[in-house]
């Protein structure tokens, strides 16, 4: 990842809402500290970054410069401040809203073929 960035994103770009996410957090990203890595993109090789497919698809991924990785909310807290939405953040770590954002987010990803009409063959579930 570039030094530049304070967060590498991973992102479904086969998913409809997840791309609506994306593109305001690419319009927004004016100072370029977020790196987009479209999971669904051709030639897109998820070994090469150690994990599986499915770990990437079953929870929204992210990378920080050191090669940390992060999962879930945590990934949307570091690139809402990345673009300055600090403000936002700090409410989403409050007792009782970060375990609320927590299950929000899970029952999302677990749900997200569904919710987008992505079912294939009547299967909705998400990998993982």
């Amino acid at each position: 990842m570039a030094s530049s960035h304070q967060v590498e994103m991973f992102y479904d770009g086969d998913c409809p809402l997840c791309m609506r996410e994306v593109r305001m957090l690419m319009r927004k990203d004016k100072k370029d500290k977020i790196l987009f890595t479209d999971i669904a993109a051709p030639g897109f090789d998820a070994a090469s970054y150690g994990k599986t497919h499915d770990d990437l698809m079953a929870r929204i991924h992210g990378r920080l410069p050191d090669g940390t990785w992060i999962e879930g909310v945590e990934v949307f807290r570091r690139v809402y401040d990345a673009i300055g939405f600090g403000a936002l953040v700090s409410l989403t770590k409050l007792p009782g809203v970060s375990h609320l954002a927590d299950l929000g987010y899970t029952l999302f990803a677990k749900n997200r073929l569904k919710l987008t009409g992505r079912c294939e063959d009547e299967v909705c579930e998400v990998p993982g």
